[in-house]
């Protein structure tokens, strides 16, 4: 008997130390359930919590500690020593020392888990500076360059007269490039709306396609809590007259008396109920501009409706939009070095010669969305895009131009409990353009793809892969793959990747990633002519593509509650059939390039002169063409920080990289008009690139100061410098002017903010403090210095 009663109380024992646990997360705040969340047992053994933020372990020897994880929350232990149902709340990290991004894998993690570099441009920075489009935040990240709206990362792209992109913008995952030149529309995108900038460097076609042959700037708007926000930021500036008085057009002898200003009024809210959400914003830009006509005048409203039905607990629905309408005045070709502000030909848009023009643009897109998670907690999401752009010459209609992009993405993702998670896909776009410059105009593009991570102990593996359709006014043939005598219709891209976690705060990393980028309809058909300059089409264009590969390093520091992240990274990028405006003789019948050192293309010359009757004049000109096998290597320092050091609070964003940009090609006839033939180094590029912002903030006092170095571009087209034709210059003066100034650019900007209560906040901003002369390309000499007074209200 007393054996059997030993035995019925061991086998209670047993049975209560290793029965099931089962538990509930939920977000403290507001008492939702928390899908995603880590759940590591002492036992080795791990879970996700699911949709209803449920989770089990079976076969549970108690005392437990079980471990709770997710992005963006504060990292819980508990130890369980009783049976029973769990329900466990996590808080919000509100100093979270995670960085947290979306774009990298097309989900969100830790930013030092990725395998490719990437930098975070946060909204602060943009309030702070006074920014007035996304081109001036990014022109502010490490690597990165601007240069006409053209975004350069790590020398990746020259100077392409704003036709195509090798680095992808995306707003909210999808593409956001127009559909006639393929280029951003910087000063159309709601910035106001963005939750955080992020810049992946590199190549990055399988996720999102042609475009992001070196790279990705991604937005994503930021959701509204159940807390209602207003944000009002209200901000008037001005030039300073510039260091050189042969440059300044305005004063008392000219019709514009004072310098000239500019004013911009912003406004966002944003609300979460129960079941619904929106947020709102409109700004409202005008630019009387330092450069003589080139005026800037825009209004722009954008929002989003959130829905999560009551009979669907498991989807939300949304739709979001964006409309600007601008004016604004560009010229190209400037007056002479010593008029760098002011148009070739006058500002007199009546005068046939002024190569200043004025366009009426409309910017458009509605964004429809829904996601879904089924019953085994699988993500679907079906994101849906229209993009309409429409650019009306006042000055000539013949310039003219619209298109329409279409675009629609299903994506399927799935986590596996062993570490796993599947991220795969279906996308497509059609894109219609009209246009009195180009020609009407469409193409279409399909796609699918699929990546895999894994993460096993410290370490993360990536995979994936796409195959690209496309086809371009019914034409095919951008997209064939030959393998042997076999062609597919389809182009595959690649990429792998891994991150390994060497100790607490030190992570390695190594990528490689293949990409593609198909031709803009502007790079092919646009045929045109500013002053002396002519751009002639090319039908025959043909996709560029190219692969990078990196390794690098992230190191954390920590002093107290300031945290820091070193980053040093190597990398290479590899370009074929690169995409290039290249100078030369051209037949304007029909675009085709003509080359006089050969016995055929001087037979051409003198046919396309003699017979057709052009000039030398209307047969010299810029042609985009495949002309560069190119490679790009080179090194980088980053170190971003944020957090307080004894009573002050200090946030930086610093970075240095070190390039190499080469041409392959070693035929002399793609040389013999470079500036500077001597060498192989791509046109329109620097060796060396500097960015920082640093800001400190002490009780109600912040004080910020930024840099932008980059160094001479030693390369460029030489008739830039030397005339085309007895006394023809397009750009007169720049060969004196570069002379000059061949130290490479440097600006210093600072600021200064007193925060007057919870409410009010006031700023003095200085741009360029030293009034420094640069320029991004030949001619494009940019703003002297200027002030900027900000009222910045938040409730």
């Amino acid at each position: 008997m007393r054996l059997f009663l030993s035995l019925f109380i061991s086998f209670l024992y047993v049975s209560h130390s290793f029965a099931q646990l089962n538990g509930v997360v939920t977000d403290q705040s507001t008492g939702k359930p928390l899908y995603g969340v880590k759940i590591y047992a002492s036992t080795g053994e791990k879970q996700l919590s699911d949709f209803d933020g449920k989770f089990s372990f079976s076969n549970t020897t108690l005392p437990l500690k079980l471990v709770f994880n997710l992005l963006e929350y504060r990292i819980d232990t508990l130890v369980i020593t009783s049976l029973g149902t769990i329900n466990h709340s996590m808080r919000v990290n509100e100093k979270t020392e995670q960085t947290v991004v979306v774009s990298a894998n097309k989900r969100a993690q830790k930013i030092e888990e990725i395998p490719i570099s990437l930098e975070v441009i946060k909204p602060r920075l943009i309030e702070n500076k006074g920014m007035v489009n996304l081109e001036q935040a990014v022109e502010q990240t490490p690597g990165v360059f601007t240069m006409d709206g053209q975004v350069s990362i790590r020398g990746g792209s020259g100077f392409a007269y704003g036709a195509g992109s090798r680095v992808m913008m995306l707003w909210n995952g999808l593409p956001l490039l127009s559909g006639y030149a393929g280029d951003a529309q910087w000063n159309a995108i709601p910035i106001e709306q963005a939750s955080q900038v992020e810049v992946i460097k590199g190549a990055s076609s399988v996720l999102y396609g042609s475009g992001a042959l070196n790279g990705v700037i991604a937005l994503s708007e930021k959701e509204p809590g159940l807390k209602p926000e207003t944000k009002i930021r209200v901000q008037t500036g001005i030039y300073d007259n510039p260091r050189r008085k042969s440059m300044q057009w305005w004063g008392k002898d000219s019709a514009q008396r004072f310098n000239p200003m500019n004013q911009q009024v912003e406004v966002f809210r944003s609300q979460m109920f129960k079941r619904t959400g929106y947020t709102l914003s409109t700004v409202f830009y005008n630019d009387k501009g330092y450069r003589q006509g080139e005026t800037e005048t825009r209004g722009r409203i954008s929002g989003t409706l959130y829905l999560r039905p009551l009979k669907i607990e498991r989807l939300k629905a949304g739709i979001s939009f964006n409309y600007q309408l601008h004016k604004t005045g560009n010229f190209l070709i400037w007056q002479s070095a010593d008029q760098g502000y002011t148009p070739s030909g006058g500002a007199d848009t009546a005068n046939p010669a002024s190569t200043l023009t004025y366009n009426l643009s409309n910017r458009l897109f509605i964004d429809p969305y829904v996601k879904y998670i089924d019953k085994h907690n699988n993500k679907h999401s079906i994101k849906t895009r229209a993009y309409l752009t429409t650019n009306k010459n006042i000055s000539n209609d013949q310039q003219s131009n619209g298109a329409v992009v279409y675009i629609a993405d299903y994506n399927f993702q799935r986590n596996f409990k062993s570490g796993g998670t599947l991220v795969s896909g279906l996308f497509g776009t059609h894109n219609v353009v009209f246009s009195n410059l180009f020609g009407n105009h469409s193409s279409n593009n399909a796609a699918a793809y699929a990546q895999y991570d894994h993460h096993i102990g410290k370490f993360d593996f990536t995979g994936g892969m796409r195959a690209e359709y496309f086809t371009m006014d019914n034409k095919k043939g951008d997209s064939d793959f030959k393998i042997g005598n076999t062609v597919l219709p389809f182009y595959p891209v690649f990429r792998a990747g891994a991150h390994y976690e060497l100790k607490k705060y030190t992570h390695l990393r190594a990528s490689f990633g293949q990409g593609i980028r198909y031709p803009s309809v502007g790079e092919r058909f646009t045929s045109t002519s500013v002053g002396a300059l002519n751009i002639f089409p090319n039908a025959n264009l043909k996709p560029e593509t190219g692969w990078a590969a990196e390794i690098g390093i992230k190191q954390g520091v920590k002093m107290g509650d300031w945290k820091g992240m070193i980053d040093v990274s190597g990398f290479i990028n590899n370009y074929n059939n690169m995409i290039e405006f290249s100078f030369g003789f051209y037949n304007p019948s029909n675009g085709n390039q003509i080359d006089p050192y050969t016995s055929a293309g001087l037979a051409e010359l003198i046919y396309v002169q003699q017979t057709l009757g052009y000039t030398i004049n209307q047969i010299i000109g810029f042609g985009a063409q495949n002309v560069e096998n190119a490679r790009i290597t080179g090194v980088e320092f980053s170190f971003n920080s944020m957090g307080k050091i004894g009573d002050v609070e200090v946030v930086s964003l610093i970075g240095y990289t070190y390039m190499n940009p080469v041409s392959l090609n070693k035929d002399p006839k793609y040389s013999v008009y470079n500036s500077d033939s001597t060498t192989n180094m791509l046109k329109y590029r620097f060796k060396h690139l500097v960015r920082a912002d640093v800001e400190a903030v002490y009780k109600k006092w912040s004080f910020g100061v930024s840099n932008r170095y980059n160094s001479f571009m030693r390369n460029i087209d030489k008739v830039f410098e030397e005339p085309i034709a007895q006394n023809t210059y397009i750009l007169p003066g720049l060969k004196a002017y570069r002379s000059v100034y061949n130290k490479g650019n440097l600006v210093f900007d600072a600021r200064v903010g007193y925060q007057i209560n919870d409410t009010f906040k006031v700023s003095v901003i200085a741009n360029n403090v030293f009034n420094s002369e640069t320029s991004s390309r030949p001619g494009d000499i940019q703003a002297p210095r200027n002030f900027l007074v900000q009222l910045a209200m938040k409730f």
